[in-house]
């Protein structure tokens, strides 16, 4: 698959605008749905600790991200960008793996073990004991495993990413081997590169960032 480079231009009026942080996981959900799906948007890096006003505007939620479409409708959780995008253009059929299930246990149990494994001084936590209920979840998505790549993958892959990078060593030596090699080839494959760009944080005036409709495979 070519994934061609990034693009800077006039803004037209009909691209949406997406608010993002590089690292986060559901920015980068929200991103990997938008990638697949060649939808072209402006792409607006966020500083956390000096958000925008134009992004506080659109959702008084405050996290990323933070999509706005042309016609002023905002649309600010990752999983509703996911499906607004697949729901315009599902070339590799993403939707049709789609198990709200498992998005939901990751978006709930794990990511709850993972901020206190990752963050064990912000929790007075054990991280180790929140390390093992992450394995659970791990467990699940081993017994899970599908052939081909889809909603639910992108949807928990950037948080399975996560906590991965807390111990690299640790998480390698468990007995997942479906685990590790969807998310290495996930890590070093294409559509990761080009949604991991590095980009200033963007502040009004800045040259808006395109991102191209990408070569389908």
């Amino acid at each position: 698959m070519c994934w061609p480079a990034m693009l800077t231009g006039t803004l037209r009026a009909a691209d949406p605008i997406l608010y993002s942080f590089r690292r986060c996981p559901y920015a980068m959900r929200a991103r990997l749905a938008l990638a697949i799906s060649a939808t072209p948007y402006i792409l607006r890096e966020v500083k956390l600790s000096a958000k925008p006003a134009a992004m506080v505007a659109a959702s008084a939620k405050g996290t990323v991200p933070v999509m706005v479409l042309a016609d002023g409708t905002v649309i600010d959780q990752s999983l509703d960008i996911m499906r607004w995008a697949l729901a315009r253009h599902d070339p590799a059929r993403w939707l049709a793996r789609d198990d709200r299930d498992l998005i939901a246990q990751c978006d709930g149990p794990f990511k709850q073990a993972l901020d206190r494994y990752k963050y064990p001084e912000r929790h007075g936590a054990d991280p180790r004991d929140h390390r093992e209920s992450g394995v659970a979840f791990l467990r699940a998505v081993e017994a899970q495993a599908a052939p081909e790549f889809g909603l639910t993958d992108a949807a928990i892959i950037p948080f399975v990413r996560q906590f991965a990078g807390v111990d690299r060593g640790w998480f390698d030596a468990l007995p997942l081997p479906h685990v590790h090699a969807w998310l290495n080839r996930f890590v070093d494959g294409p559509l990761y590169a080009a949604i991991m760009l590095r980009l200033a944080p963007w502040a009004p005036g800045d040259a808006p960032v395109r991102m191209p409709q990408p070569a389908l495979p």
